[in-house]
C-alpha cells in the first residue's frame, strides 16, 4: 500500500510486549483544524480523531482490559477511548500522533500497579543526627540575640 494513501495506517503500535492496536478496531474521523497552515487549512481536514473502542476490543487480555476500563473511566463514553491530534499541517503525520499517543495510553493505562512500599524503621542513628543537628541550630540562633548583652 501507498504510505500517504488515506486507507493505510501508520503501521501496527504496540502497546506493550506482542500486543498491538489492531488496525480494524480503530476508527478515524478527519475535520478541518485550526492552527497554522494559512489558505491550506480551510481546505483540507487535517485534525485527526482516533477512536477505540475499549469495551468490547479483543486485542487486550482481559486483565489488561479491566485495569484499562477502570483507569480510564473519566475519559471514555460507552466504552470508547477517543484521541483527537491537529499539531501537524499533515493529516498522515497527525494520524501517526493520534496512534502513538492512544498507544501510549493504554500502555501506561494497563501496566500492573506498582508494589505496595514496606514500610521501615528510620534507623536511631539518622534520628539522633537530625536532632543533634536541631538542636546545634538552635545554640546558633540564640548566639545572635542580644540578650545577656550589657
Amino acid at each position: 500500500m501507498d504510505p500517504m494513501s488515506p486507507v493505510s495506517g501508520p503501521g501496527p503500535h504496540v502497546v506493550r510486549g506482542s500486543v498491538s492496536l489492531p488496525e480494524a478496531e480503530l476508527m478515524w474521523r478527519f475535520s478541518r483544524s485550526s492552527g497554522p497552515g494559512g489558505q491550506h487549512v480551510n481546505t483540507s481536514d487535517t485534525q485527526v480523531e482516533l477512536r477505540f473502542d475499549l469495551a468490547r476490543t479483543e486485542a487486550l487480555p482481559e486483565v489488561w482490559k479491566r485495569r484499562a476500563l477502570e483507569r480510564l473511566a473519566g475519559r471514555l463514553t460507552d466504552g470508547v477511548i477517543t484521541v483527537r491530534a491537529s499539531e501537524h499541517r499533515s493529516q498522515w503525520r497527525n494520524r501517526e500522533a493520534a496512534a502513538v499517543r492512544l498507544a501510549a495510553l493504554l500502555a501506561e493505562a494497563t501496566a500492573p500497579p506498582p508494589r505496595p512500599r514496606r514500610p521501615t524503621r528510620v534507623p536511631r542513628g539518622i534520628n539522633e543526627r537530625r536532632l543533634r543537628e536541631k538542636k546545634q541550630r538552635g545554640q546558633t540562633k540564640r548566639g545572635r540575640s542580644p540578650k545577656g548583652w550589657d
